[in-house]
């Protein structure tokens, strides 16, 4: 099995997005979760360590958009040296391949459904707040901009208007509990998510001059 030692050396330091740091709160969240559900430790485990393995990291020329794609192929590569059997391997790919809010897999499996559940609750609550303004400056976008009608009707950007980390909220985090496959998930998302709210509410008043 890939020990976390072995696994921080896969992951860009001082990433506020993707780095080792939110994959170490993802194990933590599929290791509360998959017990109470029976899922697979083994399969959890490592899925969780390898999901955002191989391109995750904003570089020039990077596969950021697929990452699932090339962090599932390293993963049977990781796995295979380790002896995995094949069943487990495409059972671990499956986990990663599936995690993503934009991914074109959808979760069938219980593991797969708790670790996109697990990386979804690190983007709502105190850390979803941290994660969502990284990415916005990784992206070169800021972190308010007023969203459009169009957008706020469809989700679809006006000419020129910027994707903002409060559009990121608008367009998906607010979404995030809804998406949720398991009860445990939804509980803890619950809690978490006034913290997000109340944060992303107070930065569109403040914005607009108001209290």
């Amino acid at each position: 099995m890939p020990t976390i030692d072995k696994a921080r050396q896969w992951y860009a330091d001082r990433d506020p997005v993707h780095g080792f740091d939110h994959v170490q709160r993802v194990l933590q969240l599929v290791e509360r979760i998959g017990p109470e559900l029976g899922a697979d430790a083994e399969i959890l485990h490592a899925a969780a360590l390898l999901h955002d393995a191989a391109d995750a990291a904003p570089v020039e020329g990077g596969g950021r958009a697929s990452h699932e794609l090339t962090s599932a192929e390293f993963a049977r590569k990781m796995l295979e040296d380790e002896g995995w059997t094949e069943q487990r391997i495409q059972a671990v790919q499956h986990c990663i391949r599936a995690h993503r809010f934009r991914s074109s897999e959808s979760p069938q499996t219980l593991e797969a459904k708790v670790l996109f559940d697990a990386d979804k609750l690190d983007v709502v609550g105190a850390f979803g707040v941290s994660r969502t303004l990284g990415y916005a400056q990784q992206a070169g976008e800021p972190v308010y901009a007023e969203p459009s009608a169009s957008f706020l009707e469809s989700g679809e950007h006006e000419p020129g208007e910027p994707h903002s980390a409060y559009h990121e909220y608008l367009f998906k985090l607010s979404r995030i509990i809804e998406g949720l496959h398991t009860e445990p998930a939804r509980r803890i998302a619950a809690e978490r998510f006034k913290v997000l709210e109340a944060f992303f509410e107070q930065l569109a008043a403040e914005a607009r001059g108001e209290d």
